[in-house]
């Protein structure tokens, strides 16, 4: 099911339950759901046209807990995303009974990296850290012309 999000140029497009790379479709046990949403360049509004998306998808997964610990680490990665590239990125999050994986994917080669922020820096630098310190896993990947920063949450606290 496609779908046009409103009040920006973003396209939201949410899938119907899709069998994971690889495997046949048929009678998969274990189903994942997708969120896919074309970022505008620094386009502010999407972290939480973004948080609420994610929120919708999560909703029958991992619990209240989860689901808001997932909410705050995309709205970093989107946020940093948007504020240190100056293009589009694209954000996708795969749900599966087990397990969640957001990704944001830009068209910018640095690599990002966590950092201590300053002290008397109330607002910047802390992005990453939360993401290093919350996420069951994440990292940073090259693709043809720029990189993703993903994150994975398992279902259960871990």
């Amino acid at each position: 099911m496609k779908r046009q999000a409103r009040g920006s140029g973003s396209t939201a497009i949410a899938d119907t339950p899709t069998a994971r790379a690889g495997e046949e479709d048929e009678g998969t046990e274990c189903p994942s759901h997708r969120l896919r949403r074309k970022l505008g360049r620094a386009d502010l509004r999407a972290v939480p046209e973004a948080r609420r998306a994610l929120r919708e998808l999560l909703r029958p997964w991992g619990g209240p807990e989860r689901s808001a610990i997932a909410e705050l680490l995309t709205s970093e990665l989107v946020t940093n995303a948007l504020v240190h590239t100056d293009d589009d990125a694209v954000l996708t999050a795969t749900v599966e009974p087990d397990r969640l994986r957001v990704e944001v994917r830009d068209f910018v080669a640095r690599r990002p990296s966590p950092r201590v922020p300053v002290a008397d820096d109330h607002t910047n630098g802390r992005g990453l850290m939360l993401v290093q310190s919350l996420a069951d896993a994440w990292g940073v990947h090259a693709h043809g012309v720029g990189k993703a920063v993903w994150f994975e949450l398992g279902a259960q606290a871990a």
